[in-house]
């Protein structure tokens, strides 16, 4: 679970939007425009879904990475905290369905989206 000060819809509720919730899963969209940042937030495990085209660079504050998506790419998001900025010419959107099971501890580490 999320603590509600690290949560996206509290920390960028322009950005995030509940679409839809259960007890084991929680659906986000998420939209933006070039330039437009978001401040630090967590997600928990979630299946990324990239509805249109996007470049982004992801930080946790140590490191950053770019990513480069095309619509209709499907990304695991392993347990992460960082934030976004659109460094790219097109506005954003996404719907990221978070776990709320329990993660296992393996995987823990990696920054941005996995193939």
């Amino acid at each position: 679970m999320v603590l509600e000060s690290h949560d996206p819809v509290v920390t960028d509720p322009d950005h995030y939007t509940v679409i839809f919730e259960n007890d084991r899963v929680r659906v986000l969209e998420y939209r933006d425009r070039p330039g437009d940042r978001t401040r630090p937030h967590r997600h928990p495990d979630s299946v990324m879904y990239t509805v249109t085209a996007f470049r982004r660079r992801i930080s946790d504050g140590h490191r950053a990475v770019d990513v480069d998506l095309p619509a209709g790419a499907v990304r695991w998001v392993g347990a992460q905290e960082h934030s976004g900025h659109n460094v790219g010419e097109t506005p954003t959107h996404s719907i990221f369905v978070e776990l709320k099971e329990p993660a296992p501890a393996a995987g823990a580490g990696v920054l941005g989206p996995q193939p």
